[in-house]
């Protein structure tokens, strides 16, 4: 099975990741999963962190001479904040530290702070939101780039862009070639296929700046070249789309989630819903007559483009704070404001098309298995076969 995990706090030393149940042989480029943690960093709106970090991997088990070996793969990625930290968040209590602390007392509606701090009994909700943090998320993006490497063996891409950011929206479908163009680009802006509304876009991060305020948005993942098959109707936690929709809201800020057209279908007809089916004679395969299912019927994918979207909402820390109470007086308090971004809505593309590769990657070794990729690839061919001769 694969799996993995997270440690590491915003202002700690660094961000820990393990990987565990990738077949050996993968080739792993570290220039690849930089250029992802590069990607996650950018976009118009970001603050003043993304000026400091210059995210790299460090690999320091589970992958020699470029490739996986099938052992548990062990992940840093450095802070190069902690320098400013490291009296303020020592691992060992040290004296006088008490007056190195840098509390945080009045909890920002809409983060984890409050809710946290009485969860763990904490005064003080500086441990809660350090570990909180979206900062998180990078180790996670390096994660996914393993996952993506995994899957495009298989000729399986995923990509994103934003079609919404405040209220402007991108009103049409974006291609496929547009999504590789845009992930190719040296410079991101906010990350839309369509300049015009790109433009639009910035209008609204920029109205978001002037008056101290945040901006959320939509993201929409593509996973292009994915076979039928993965997943399963037998059982509730088997169903893909489940899957997919938990990895997505887990990111921080994501309080929603849509599988294909799912709020279209929802005021439509049944008529107008379903993807209607037909048969390539020539090409021996089943093809659709649109995809307003998101390339998922039944909690398995059908051979068509994934579409899941994230809708994030804005964060949490605000230039202009709003009401709270200070966790020591009890007294009204506005909400404590810490160097922070004003729009990460690109951002979290990126981080959802890691999380979409890491449940793909899951689905893909669930059906095929394999301890090395020859052995998986065997099998996968095997059943592309199948398929064809169906």
């Amino acid at each position: 099975m694969l799996r993995f995990e997270t440690a590491g706090e915003s202002h700690g030393e660094c961000l820990v990741a393990t990987l565990t149940g990738l077949p050996a042989g993968i080739p792993v480029s570290l220039d690849a999963i930089n250029r992802e943690l590069w990607r996650r960093q950018q976009g118009y709106g970001r603050g003043g962190r993304m000026k400091i970090e210059t995210d790299q991997v460090e690999i320091v088990a589970g992958v020699r001479h470029s490739k996986t070996i099938g052992s548990p793969i062990a992940i840093i990625i450095r802070n190069k904040d902690w320098k400013n930290w490291t009296e303020a968040l020592p691992v060992e209590d040290i004296d006088g530290a008490e007056d190195k602390r840098k509390p945080l007392t009045r909890p920002r509606p809409g983060h984890a702070d409050l809710a946290g701090s009485l969860k763990y009994n904490f005064h003080d909700a500086r441990y809660i939101l350090e570990r909180a943090s979206a900062r998180e998320t990078t180790a996670r993006v390096a994660v996914g780039a393993l996952a993506k490497a995994f899957l495009d063996q298989f000729g399986i891409r995923i990509l994103s862009h934003i079609i919404g950011v405040g209220e402007v929206r991108l009103s049409r479908q974006a291609d496929w070639n547009e999504l590789v163009a845009l992930s190719e680009k040296s410079e991101v802006l906010l990350a839309c296929v369509d300049p015009e509304v790109e433009k639009q876009m910035k209008a609204v991060v920029d109205q978001a700046y002037r008056t101290g305020d945040t901006v959320g948005g939509v993201f929409e993942v593509i996973a292009h070249n994915v076979p039928p098959g993965l997943g399963s109707h037998i059982t509730w936690d088997t169903r893909l789309d489940g899957r997919l929709a938990q990895a997505i809201v887990s990111m921080q800020a994501v309080k929603g989630v849509e599988v294909g057209f799912a709020a279209e279908g929802a005021a439509s007809f049944g008529s107008r819903v379903q993807d209607s089916i037909h048969y390539n004679r020539d090409e021996r395969r089943f093809t659709r007559g649109a995809n307003r299912a998101g390339g998922l019927e039944g909690g398995m994918t059908n051979g068509q483009d994934v579409l899941v979207r994230g809708f994030l909402k804005p964060i949490s820390t605000l230039r202009r704070p709003l009401e709270s109470v200070d966790l020591s007086t009890r007294e009204p308090a506005l909400a404590a404001y810490e160097r922070s971004d004003v729009c990460v809505v690109p951002a979290a593309g990126v981080i959802g098309e890691a999380m979409v590769a890491i449940v793909l990657a899951q689905a893909f070794l669930e059906k095929f298995g394999g301890d090395s990729l020859d052995e998986t690839r065997r099998n996968f061919e095997g059943y592309l076969e199948q398929v064809k001769n169906f």
